[in-house]
């Protein structure tokens, strides 16, 4: 089972639209402040998915608190951000799939 972070203003529906990959768990949270607290609670995360206009920042809330946090990654329409892996621009739900083919590799 891989456990992802899906960090964004609304995160609503990760969780319904993976149910149908058994071994991806979305963990979710609503902005930098949230996905500090859920990755100090849950160390069973294994990478952090940026998504939304806060990806910087969430990112470097989380790389500040946590320097040894599971990998970060955003779509590269977020644009380059320091410590973050760049993923194609694909649906939230493509973009956990590709976190979780990249994990499993």
């Amino acid at each position: 089972m891989i456990t992802i972070l899906a960090v964004a203003a609304s995160p609503e529906g990760f969780g319904e639209a993976l149910a149908r990959h058994p071994s991806i768990e979305i963990v979710t949270a609503t902005g930098p402040e949230d996905a500090v607290e859920k990755l100090a609670r849950n160390r069973r995360i294994d990478a952090v998915l940026l998504l939304g206009d806060d990806a910087a920042a969430a990112a470097a809330a989380i790389r500040e608190e946590d320097p040894a946090a599971p990998p970060l990654y955003a779509p590269s329409r977020a644009g380059t951000i320091p410590g973050v892996r760049p993923l194609p621009d694909e649906s939230p739900e493509a973009l956990a799939e590709a976190v979780g083919r990249l994990l499993e590799a």
